[in-house]
């Protein structure tokens, strides 16, 4: 059970970290004023997202981990950690620098790493995979979000 409380605090940890390194959303202009996808969810769906996203994310790895043998470990927290450092890069590249081109491609290369860890999920962990599709789902929403911005500004 302690390594969950540690997925949690690591998958907690990135975003509070992502938060930290993209400045102030509410007064940042640039944000306002792009056009922005008519699917665009209102703030507080972020944040309730990216709860759940961590929530069941730290429970996909709990499992997964757990039902690895020694070497797919290794594999497993290489793929975990370049995870976390493109779900964490992204805030900044987007909100504080205004790279959105740049953004795209980290963000797509998140969706792809995560869906990834679906595929390979499955054949080690069976059902406990289906904790990884709100991650997932999320990633092709907020790259939809983000693709948006890149072709319509």
């Amino acid at each position: 059970m302690y390594k969950l409380l540690i997925y949690l605090a690591i998958n907690f940890g990135a975003l509070l970290l992502g938060s930290a390194l993209m400045g102030n959303i509410s007064t940042n202009s640039w944000y306002a004023g792009l056009q922005k996808a008519p699917w665009t969810p209102p703030g507080w769906v972020f944040g309730a997202a990216w709860f759940t996203v961590m929530l069941t994310f730290s429970i996909f790895m709990y499992r997964l981990t757990a039902a690895a043998d020694a070497e797919t470990l290794k594999k497993i927290y290489l793929i975990f950690a370049v995870q976390f450092v493109l779900n964490v890069l992204w805030n900044p590249i987007f909100f504080r620098w205004h790279f959105p081109v740049a953004g795209l491609i980290v963000i797509a290369a998140l969706a792809i790493l995560v869906w990834y860890m679906f595929a390979m999920g499955k054949s080690i962990a069976g059902w406990n995979t289906l904790w990884i599709l709100p991650y997932g789902i999320w990633m092709i929403i907020a790259t939809s979000l983000n693709a948006y911005v890149v072709v319509k500004n």
